[in-house]
């Protein structure tokens, strides 16, 4: 009974986790695990971007997502002004069932945005990511039946792995994308893009069994625009498809510049709210300051899990940093 009870268990956990990708509700936050053409598509000299999502917190660290990635341009003075040529590293964790399994994620990715007319309004961008991939089932962190006593989990089990090489998986993978992004004056901006993840179709292998990764298809736009002198629109949406999964996330927020010394890097705070249709509402504040833009959202469970979450989705924050000297060339990109 206990050897059934733990079989059941990997298998109910593993497939679960199988049926869709890591995400995150900020995912215009996020912009290398949403699509590699994103490389370098900012205004500046590097950027830094940090993201973090306990979701499902009333069940005790279900999922907890964190990454963070760094990008920048290249041959600067080697390419046409009108074009643009970036890299980017990132690191990817997700633990899940209080860190009984961990992925971990290590990409470098190479991006290369053409632009479309004289003055680099118009891009077109074609992005390139591998990633190498690392699963773990920690049996330390696994309970047990035999384990439970009046007090809690607090037996010994009598469980015995003798192959801990089984319950670890590595792979490599392929990722790609494209991205239009275009602007007609320096207060607004909006862009069309879509990628490609595992393209390989990489092979998970567990305890004897070989999964094949399913490719995750994501088409994604937005833009921004004025709707006042001091306030502007941003919309974002986002459609991802990954076997018999899919995710659709429309929204937006209103961003209200609350001036600053230097023009160019003004103070603002963003309002606004996103949706994940049929499963949450995702209410959203952001703070932008200088070279900084801090973001936190909470996803509020509107679907039938709302019973056991309590309507509690999970908490996310995200930061980016993106350096712009003075002296950098304009890049008209998209702001999320």
């Amino acid at each position: 009974m206990k050897k059934l009870f733990t079989l059941f268990s990997f298998i109910i956990l593993f497939l679960s986790v199988q049926a869709q990708d890591p995400h995150f509700s900020q995912f215009f936050a996020s912009p290398l695990t949403v699509n590699p053409a994103f490389t370098g598509k900012f205004n500046g000299s590097y950027r830094v971007t940090g993201n973090y999502r306990n979701q499902w917190p009333e069940i005790n660290r279900a999922f907890i997502t964190t990454t963070a990635s760094v990008d920048f341009h290249i041959l600067e003075n080697k390419i046409d002004y009108t074009d643009n040529f970036g890299v980017g590293l990132m690191a990817y964790s997700d633990n899940s069932a209080n860190g009984a399994v961990k992925f971990n994620y290590a990409s470098i990715s190479t991006a290369f945005h053409k632009g479309l007319d004289e003055d680099g309004y118009s891009q077109i961008g074609v992005g390139l990511q591998a990633t190498y991939a690392n699963m773990l089932i920690n049996t330390t962190s696994l309970k047990f039946e035999d384990q439970l006593t009046t007090a809690g989990f607090t037996g010994v089990t009598s469980e015995i792995f003798s192959n801990p090489a089984a319950l670890k998986s590595s792979y490599l993978d392929v990722n790609a994308g494209v991205l239009y992004s275009g602007s007609s004056n320096d207060r607004n901006s909006y862009y069309l893009g879509a990628s490609v993840y595992h393209i390989t179709r990489p092979k998970q292998s567990f305890t004897g069994a070989n999964y094949l990764l399913n490719p995750r298809v994501t088409i994604h736009g937005g833009g921004y625009f004025p709707i006042g002198e001091t306030t502007t629109l941003h919309l974002t949406a986002l459609e991802s498809l990954q076997g018999n999964a899919n995710e659709t996330v429309v929204g937006g927020a209103v961003e209200f510049n609350l001036g600053g010394v230097d023009p160019d890097k003004p103070t603002s705070f963003y309002a606004g709210a996103w949706m994940r249709l049929n499963d949450a509402a995702i209410p959203y504040v952001g703070l932008e300051f200088g070279e900084f833009r801090l973001g936190a959202s909470y996803d509020v469970n509107t679907s039938a899990l709302k019973t056991a979450s309590v309507s509690r989705g999970g908490i996310e924050l995200s930061l980016i940093y993106i350096r712009r000297p003075s002296t950098e060339k304009n890049i008209h990109c998209p702001k999320f």
